[in-house]
This record gives structure tokens, C-alpha cells and sequence, in this order.
């Protein structure tokens, strides 16, 4: 294995992550700027107001994402443990 596959190997293993928490952070990312702006509109400058929604959203969106989260992560270990002798040599 020369450094080439190591740096392949490590950039899927990146880009998988990034796919698989994708979702939730943009779920986050919106909740959270529609309660800013909800918040600079009434003018309720609460800390805790803008956490539960997020907290909801992205519990939604895993529970709406996890059947796909689940196959990239299997698609990847699956991908990973058939290739494993080619990475030991």
C-alpha cells in the first residue's frame, strides 16, 4: 500500500463523513436562522429559544435521513473490508 491509496482511502473515508452529516447540519443551519430571525423581529433575545428547535430538527432529519445515513456507512465498511488485502500488502 504506498502512500497514494493511503491518501484515497483517507479522502473517501472524509468524504463519506461529509455526506453522512450533511443533512443534519443544514436541517440546523435553517431551524437555526429562522429562529434568528424570528428572535430579531420580536425582539426576545433568548439563549435557549434558538437550541430546542435545533435539537428537534435535527432529530428529525435523522430520523429521515437514517435508512440512506445507514447505507453509505454500510457501503463504505463494505467497500473497505472486501479491498482489505489489497490495503495490507
Amino acid at each position: 500500500m504506498n502512500q497514494g491509496d493511503v491518501l484515497k482511502l483517507a479522502q473517501d473515508a472524509i468524504k463519506t463523513i461529509l455526506m453522512v452529516s450533511a443533512p443534519m447540519l443544514i436541517f440546523s443551519l435553517v431551524v437555526g436562522l429562522i429562529v434568528s430571525i424570528i428572535q430579531a423581529v420580536t425582539q426576545i433575545q433568548e439563549a435557549t429559544l434558538a437550541f430546542v428547535p435545533k435539537i428537534v430538527a435535527v432529530l428529525l432529519s435523522l430520523i429521515i435521513f437514517g435508512p440512506w445515513i445507514l447505507k453509505v456507512i454500510t457501503q463504505f465498511t463494505t467497500d473497505l473490508l472486501t479491498n482489505v488485502n489489497f490495503y495490507i500488502q
